[in-house]
């Protein structure tokens, strides 16, 4: 991979994603004592614990964080961090349920929620019934972890102003991920040279779901003005699609070892990425031939996969997404140069610039 060399973190980042794991592991601690008390199933907050525990960038809460102390808040009060947290609870129901759409084997290195509970069901069950019932139980799993994330965000201790000033915010973000996934599954299957296509899915799925919204989510509770979440939409945006950009190469070229995921999946499914709609932009028709040929195949094996990535790299579609993504990254750093945040938050924002392009995982 090229690119920019990795820029370390600052410290701080680590000790909000540490109390941010600690108030979800708390919850649902809390969770599971009430299960039991019940006499309710309390493997359903076990399995959630377990997945939250497994690891995970924390990129939207630390982003939440960011965007209070960016908005002029004072510290990382446990309120913020509460609903930091929410966001975190929130992004495990989307990735359980994105997995059973996606049928993915493995998240983080392990499988996915609802492998995992096909896994365990008994014995005397055969393997369509297991994998059924897997599948189910994680997609109300997932929605507990929905619900749930609701409850988080209320009990944070947030005053009725911050709540009103959050809460559209938050409908609107939800709304947004979900078109986003809407648009992502109902082109699966059928790649094309449509650029703008692939980037509405970008934008939408990512950009917003993962950078701006958590950013103003933050700042709305400092009590920010609409003009600042302007200005963190203009960092944002850019760094949301560069993210997004990183994804797409690692999801292809990656090493599952490292990334957790596998690298045939995106392929398998026909993901219509930038990448690939580059790819057939660019590509001769033979090269084309190849893409049309083996994108979307439920069996494609690594043969076929190295035969992809060839053609990604000859296109040339490859080199031109790290220019788009060091583009992009650029973009969002420059947006910082006028911004009126706390130099600490600035610092922030301008590492996590860094940490979250030019990553391996």
């Amino acid at each position: 991979m090229t690119g920019t060399a990795v820029i370390a973190e600052p410290p701080q980042s680590a000790a909000i994603r540490r109390w941010v794991a600690t108030v979800l592991d708390d919850f649902l601690r809390c969770k599971t004592r009430a299960a039991m008390d019940l006499r309710m199933p309390a493997e359903v907050a076990w399995t959630l614990r377990d997945f939250l525990a497994a690891g995970g960038k924390r990129l939207r809460p630390l982003l939440c964080v960011i965007g209070w102390q960016a908005a002029g808040g004072h510290g990382t009060p446990a309120f913020v961090v509460k609903a930091a947290a929410s966001l975190e609870m929130f992004h495990a129901f989307a990735l359980i349920h994105d997995d059973v759409m996606d049928n993915s084997d493995s998240r983080r290195g392990a499988p996915t929620v609802h492998r995992r509970l096909a896994r365990h069901q008994d014995v005397s069950r055969n393997a369509p019934s297991a994998e059924r019932l897997g599948t189910s139980s994680a997609i109300l799993i997932g929605d507990l972890a929905l619900a749930w994330s609701d409850e988080l965000l209320h009990n944070a201790g947030l005053t009725s102003s911050q709540l009103a000033a959050v809460l559209p915010l938050l409908h609107v973000m939800r709304t947004e991920v979900m078109y986003g996934q809407y648009l992502d599954v109902t082109a699966a299957g059928r790649p094309t040279c449509d650029v703008d296509r692939a980037w509405q899915i970008v934008r939408y799925k990512t950009a917003k779901y993962t950078i701006e919204r958590p950013l103003h989510i933050g700042a709305a509770l400092a009590g920010a003005p609409p003009a600042m979440h302007e200005t963190l939409s203009a960092y944002a945006l850019p760094l949301g699609e560069a993210f997004q950009l990183r994804d797409d190469i690692l999801g292809v070229f990656g090493d599952p070892s490292t990334t957790g995921k596998p690298c045939l999946d995106d392929l398998r499914d026909g993901k219509n990425t930038v990448l690939i709609a580059l790819a057939l932009q660019r590509a001769t028709p033979g090269q084309r031939s190849t893409l049309q040929t083996l994108l979307g195949n439920p069996e494609l094996d690594g043969a076929g996969a190295d035969r992809i990535r060839q053609v990604l790299i000859s296109s040339g579609a490859r080199d031109e997404l790290e220019r788009m993504i060091n583009g992009r990254r650029a973009q969002a750093v420059r947006a910082l140069d006028a911004a009126p945040y706390p130099l600490a938050a600035t610092a922030a924002l301008r590492q996590l610039a860094h940490t979250a392009t030019a990553r391996t995982s």
